[in-house]
């Protein structure tokens, strides 16, 4: 089975102790553990996912525990808004732990992405301990640390990041998880890992051949389908057989086109 019209996707993915006007307290190492957890519960709820199950505890636990400002940068930051860009008014990593995207590359539109859809999308996916996972536009590796996070280390991740800076800041960044793998390379041509869960964070029209002939059987894919207006929705397709596949749409709405990367 094969997808037609296919198109090959472009680029879609320290601190002060208070910042002014914020009656939240961090210590000048990183933020603590309590704080992270309120953030990891909030997109959670704001995602639409329900924090009472096993599989929800994981992802709670995952945005808990990966420290989103390691993979940011230093401040102040620049997040995104109805209205573009708005620069935070100090560097307290606080302004990071809230539901806002953050630019990476302003000027090429760029960004570190919203957590409440990513958090969708990684429940979506449903993944599992021990799992090999494809991770396509990883951006500074935020996002590529949560999935390490979720297969553990008896998982892998192979990240795919075209962008030499960035990718050699999500090297850099995820030097200490030993389950992941970093290419500077596009993940939208062959070859590709044979793999449980592929994780693009990049729009196209139709699903890429080399995605589908990655999955195992029961492997699961998730990418923005998007038109050249940058509406459309996430599509979840499942592989159930060698020539059988499976596809949802998921979180239908406006999504960046691969310009806009997380």
């Amino acid at each position: 089975m094969r997808f037609l019209n296919c198109h090959t996707p472009t680029h879609a993915n320290c601190a002060k102790p208070r910042a002014a006007g914020l009656n939240i307290y961090l210590p000048s190492d990183e933020p603590t553990r309590n704080i992270r957890a309120s953030y990891a519960r909030l997109v959670a709820t704001i995602g639409g996912i329900p924090t009472d199950s096993a599989e929800s505890m994981r992802l709670v636990e995952a945005f808990t525990s990966v420290p989103r400002e390691q993979f940011i940068g230093s401040g102040p930051w620049r997040i995104v808004t109805q209205n573009g860009y708005v620069t935070v008014p100090a560097d307290d990593p606080a302004f990071l732990y809230q539901d806002f995207a953050i630019a990476l590359q302003p000027e090429k539109h760029i960004n570190n992405g919203q957590p409440s859809l990513h958090v969708r999308c990684l429940a979506a996916l449903q993944i599992k301990p021990g799992e090999k996972v494809v991770h396509v536009g990883a951006g500074t590796g935020y996002y590529t640390a949560l999935l390490a996070t979720l297969v553990g280390t008896s998982g892998s991740v192979v990240a795919y990041e075209v962008d030499q800076h960035l990718a050699d800041k999500a090297i850099t960044n995820l030097k200490n998880y030993s389950n992941v793998s970093v290419q500077n390379r596009s993940g939208v041509e062959p070859p590709l890992p044979e793999c449980d869960v592929i994780y693009v964070n990049a729009g196209a029209t139709a699903p890429m051949d080399c995605w589908l002939d990655s999955l195992r059987p029961g492997g699961r894919l998730l990418f923005p389908l998007t038109t050249a207006h940058g509406f459309g929705a996430m599509l979840l397709v499942t592989r159930k057989t060698e020539n059988e596949f499976a596809a949802k749409i998921r979180n239908p709405g406006r999504l960046y086109p691969l310009s806009r990367r997380s």
